[in-house]
Parts: structure tokens; C-alpha cells; sequence
């Protein structure tokens, strides 16, 4: 993972017994693509993490001027509490 973080605002999905919450979040982001499948990417949000951010079923990230969004395929809390997401673009 790349240790370059960029300033971003983080919006993402929760689905709960009551339907589905959006919540959104400034926070610290890297990016970079998956080795094995270069269609999907990573993003890395630098801790303090949001609490129920490892929950997200959607996210859309807008960070130097670019949009992405996509489905949260997996998650891997890091030693450092920063949080890995592995993202399929829609």
C-alpha cells in the first residue's frame, strides 16, 4: 500500500434492519489498483476510522478531483487502525 494519503470526502452505505443510511466523512485516503484484477481498486483510509465503516456495502469516494464508487468487496483492518477496502467500480 502506498503510504500517500490525500485529503477526501468518504460517502457510504449501510444496510440495516430500517432500510439503507448514507453517512458521509472527511478523512485521509490512498489509493491504488488490486494486482490481480486492475479493474477493482484499493482505498486505505487513514485512521481515526469511522466505527461501523467496516459495514459498508457502497462507497463513493471523491479525492484530487475524481469520483469513484463502487461495491466493497473486502476488509482488512490494519495493525495502525487504518482501514483497507478492496472496491469493484460500478
Amino acid at each position: 500500500m502506498t503510504d500517500t494519503y490525500h485529503p477526501a470526502r468518504l460517502d457510504y452505505g449501510l444496510t440495516t434492519f430500517f432500510g439503507q443510511i448514507s453517512k458521509t466523512v472527511d478523512c485521509e485516503v490512498a489509493l491504488e489498483t488490486v494486482a490481480d484484477d486492475p479493474y477493482r481498486f484499493t482505498l486505505c483510509v487513514q485512521a481515526p476510522v469511522p466505527e461501523d465503516l467496516d459495514q459498508a456495502k457502497i462507497v463513493v469516494v471523491k479525492v484530487k478531483g475524481r469520483t469513484l464508487q463502487g461495491a466493497v468487496r473486502h476488509f482488512e483492518r490494519r495493525e495502525d487502525d487504518s482501514l483497507k477496502m478492496e472496491v469493484e467500480p460500478d
